[in-house]
């Protein structure tokens, strides 16, 4: 019960700081939602594909385009997935670790959807709003739980590890330090 309120008040904290702060400036999501434009539509030039990119739109010649907006960059995704690894307890220097990586496959999980969206607009343009709607969130979403699982397993496996052998390892977590970060 621990865990769900702390990652709960992480993810609150987060959907905050972005939606008061961070979303209202709009310069990082600009940034993230062009790059992700950018690298999608390199990504389709190397498949072979005419590409078309400008601003948030990048699309296949002769397709409609897509728009990253907001909402599909993975930003909320990532504070989401940060609220997790924070609320359970681990490894500090295993967390300072982790985060960014999980970061970086939520990125690349993103930029694999708008390339293949991409062609499904091309090809299969009558599927695309049930793929987009529907399926790629559930794919997304389940990145984020199987990153959780393995911080869950992995986060935490030296002090396990320790503890098997009679040793002490500094964990960060409400028992060992009082305070969670």
């Amino acid at each position: 019960m621990l865990f769900i309120l702390k990652a709960l008040g992480v993810y609150v904290v987060w959907y905050a700081m972005y939606h008061l702060w961070l979303l209202p400036d709009g310069r990082l999501d600009e940034f993230i939602s062009r790059n992700i434009v950018s690298v999608t539509a390199m990504l389709l030039q190397v498949a072979g594909y005419e590409v078309f990119a400008f601003d948030r739109i990048v699309g296949i010649a002769r397709a409609n385009g897509l728009e990253i907006i907001d909402g599909s960059n993975g930003i909320e995704t990532i504070g989401l997935f940060i609220g997790f690894v924070l609320a359970y307890p681990g490894n500090a220097v295993k967390r300072r670790l982790f985060i960014p990586t999980g970061i970086l496959i939520i990125y690349l999980v993103n930029v694999a959807r708008i390339f293949v969206l991409a062609i499904i607009q091309y090809h299969w343009h009558s599927g695309f709003q049930v793929i987009h709607d529907y399926t790629f969130n559930l794919i997304f979403y389940l990145v984020v739980f199987a990153m959780w699982v393995v911080w869950a397993i992995k986060g935490n496996s030296s002090a396990k590890d320790a503890d098997a052998a009679g040793t002490d390892v500094e964990t960060d977590t409400v028992a060992a330090s009082g305070a969670d970060t």
